[in-house]
């Protein structure tokens, strides 16, 4: 059978690949990658920091929980001690002692080491994006390796459609908003009296009571929000956490950011990989509060400076000088962490100031302590 041969071959079809023959579309023409050299050690620095962070809060909580039992036995111990720590868990009462010092200029001696911790997060969220949320953060750890199980069993995680994931992502906005909202309502005496209140003066006690004599409500929300975080990743942080909201809204201010550059091979795989779902390998920079300095979207981008923790370019003109490597930023929040602690702890502000006598009178009836209305 004889093959018919187009007389003119500018009148013959252009030949197209396989897939643009499928959709019937011309195919962009494929970047040559630049395999990257370095190894990325990212997620080691992270994951050392989520593990000595967890251990440290379970070591506190656990210190603290006997020096709390030993007012409720009736017998003191000289060798325990209140563990200032725990006051990382008091997130409000470190906005209202950052209020109060404003207005007064005075250093508070009721949990004052909620305030340095508040301001220490505050400042790694601005140098480092929301760093605290997936370094340091207990919470965030949990969640993490929650979604992580829940990917390894169903083999993906599960997002919500943008029509419900947007509203929902502003709850954690309104619950800072009403927190904030409340304390800018106070004077600084009217935060003094609420501090030195028998409520103010346990409330980290008040904090440990409500997990150990949690009631049926509780345990069910509490159930509810670890099967949410085994199909979404990171629930909790993502909708509800007023304190990552807050963290959030200062990194959107942070002059480092995700940036891509023109070695990208577009991939996808950095989209693919990031937690908080951002369109990685949309963007030129990624400057969403949602975005948490992770680094997983570096981790496994396989393109050579495609995708960087960048510093401003009026800094460094070079995008590979204005790079910032994953154990700077891990030295950084190392250095602010253990430095704000340490300067506090020696100028004699990170121990709270309270009598042993006020502690045997208030611990053992904690749970009748009530909340003060505010002052004005």
């Amino acid at each position: 059978m004889a093959t018919v041969v187009p007389r003119n071959r500018e009148c013959a079809a252009p030949t197209l690949p396989d897939t643009a023959r499928k959709t019937g579309k011309a195919s962009k023409p494929r970047k040559k990658l630049l395999r990257r050299a370095d190894v990325d050690r990212s997620q080691w620095y992270r994951r050392s920091f989520q593990g000595a962070f967890l251990l440290l809060n379970l070591w506190l909580g656990t210190k603290f929980y006997f020096w709390v039992r030993q007012f409720e036995n009736g017998v003191i111990d000289a060798n325990l001690h209140r563990p200032p720590g725990v006051e990382g868990w008091l997130p409000i009462a470190g906005l209202m002692n950052f209020k109060y010092w404003l207005l007064s200029g005075q250093i508070p001696r009721v949990h004052p080491a909620a305030m340095f911790l508040l301001l220490t997060f505050l400042a790694i969220s601005f140098l480092f994006r929301k760093a605290f949320c997936s370094w340091l953060c207990p919470i965030g750890t949990i969640s993490e390796y929650l979604w992580r199980a829940g990917q390894k069993l169903f083999r993906r995680s599960f997002y919500l459609p943008r029509w419900l994931d947007l509203p929902l992502r502003g709850l954690k906005y309104l619950l800072l908003g009403f927190f904030v909202w409340a304390i800018s309502t106070m004077s600084a005496e009217g935060i003094r009296d609420f501090m030195h209140s028998p409520y103010g003066l346990i409330a980290d006690v008040k904090m440990l009571n409500f997990f150990r004599h949690i009631g049926e409500t509780g345990l069910i929300v509490l159930g509810v929000l670890v099967v949410a975080s085994v199909f979404v990743p990171n629930f909790w942080c993502r909708f509800l956490c007023p304190y990552g909201a807050l963290l959030g809204l200062t990194s959107w201010m942070s002059p480092t950011r995700i940036r891509r550059s023109e070695t990208c091979i577009d991939c996808a795989k950095c989209a693919k990989a990031c937690p908080s779902a951002l369109p990685v390998d949309k963007l030129v920079q990624i400057r969403s509060v949602e975005c948490t300095g992770c680094l997983e979207c570096i981790a496994v981008c396989p393109a050579q400076d495609a995708l960087t923790m960048s510093l401003p370019k009026l800094i460094a003109a070079q995008p590979r000088k204005a790079a910032l490597p994953a154990w700077a930023m891990a030295a950084g929040i190392a250095v602010l962490f253990l430095g704000v602690a340490g300067f506090a702890k020696a100028t004699g502000h990170w121990q709270t100031s309270i009598p042993t006598s006020v502690y045997q009178r208030l611990v053992p009836n904690a749970d009748q302590a009530a909340h003060p209305m505010p002052g004005r």
